[in-house]
């Protein structure tokens, strides 16, 4: 991809709705942001690493982490997220973007990197390991063209296809080259991602025992010590995958999108 700008894209905001303020937690001795910028900095082919978060008075903590810690940080608005991502790309520069979330401290950089290399491999428009999903929930990774950003920019009028940014997208197949990144062995039941306390206490187990300063532990170490440790799995049993997406599309309803002349309210 020599002739792309590859940005990663972590959205992130102190705002969550089940667990308010999960992205700067304490997650071995720093904050849970910390760890995921740690981890998609060092995804193959990323070029940039820009934190997008909103323009509420609450996310001024996440501006003032990536200025201490040195990443770019674009704010946008809080709902319309697609419009967030949008802005953050074009400050970037970016000919490809690969989105990533700030829920997800247990990324495996190389099950990412090879969602960026089927992009490019493939020549397609969007590529990811979410279409048929076989990996944890928590390594969701997904990167398509800036092109293909901008015109669902311009085209997406739902408001769950702009609150979760990439629907437009996987929707319009029609429209837009789609490439699957999947595995032969399906874990896609495992929830390695933090949305409640319960995955904050999980995710902090798994550091507990693989954590080590410097470094980065891959899903294949966590999938080991899961079998070692099978207790661990029960701390955050039960829950579902993809909630926030569900009760998107429980009160799903039609707006304007920014290139239409409304540049949205004002806040993920």
């Amino acid at each position: 991809m020599s002739a792309a700008l590859v940005a990663a894209i972590v959205q992130a905001r102190m705002g969550s709705t089940r667990l308010p303020g999960k992205v700067l937690m304490e997650l071995a001795g720093r904050p849970l942001l910390w760890h995921v910028l740690e981890r998609a900095r060092r995804v193959p082919g990323i070029d940039r690493l820009i934190v997008a978060t909103t323009r509420q008075p609450a996310d001024d903590a996440i501006e003032a982490f990536c200025r201490a810690e040195g990443c770019a940080c674009h704010r946008g608005s809080e709902d319309d997220v697609l419009d967030r991502y949008h802005g953050a790309a074009q400050e970037a520069g970016a000919t490809v973007v690969v989105r990533i979330t700030a829920d997800c401290p247990l990324l495996d950089p190389e099950v990412s990197g090879r969602v960026v290399e089927a992009l490019d491999r493939n020549g397609c428009d969007y590529a990811s390991n979410t279409l048929e999903q076989t990996f944890p929930d928590g390594l969701d990774t997904e990167a398509f063209t800036a092109a293909a950003l901008d015109k669902a920019w311009r085209e997406a009028r739902l408001a769950s296809q702009r609150e979760h940014v990439t629907p437009y997208l996987w929707q319009n197949g029609g429209l837009f080259t789609l490439c699957a990144v999947k595995q032969a062995r399906d874990l896609s039941a495992l929830r390695w991602t933090v949305d409640r306390p319960e995955d904050l206490a999980f995710v902090r187990a798994i550091y507990g025992h693989l954590h080590r300063p410097g470094s980065v532990f891959h899903m294949d170490a966590i999938l080991a010590l899961l079998e070692r440790h099978p207790e661990l799995e029960r701390i955050n049993q039960g829950i579902r995958r993809n909630e926030g997406y569900e009760k998107s599309l429980r009160t799903d309803h039609i707006v304007a999108s920014p290139a239409q002349g409304d540049r949205g309210r004002d806040g993920t």
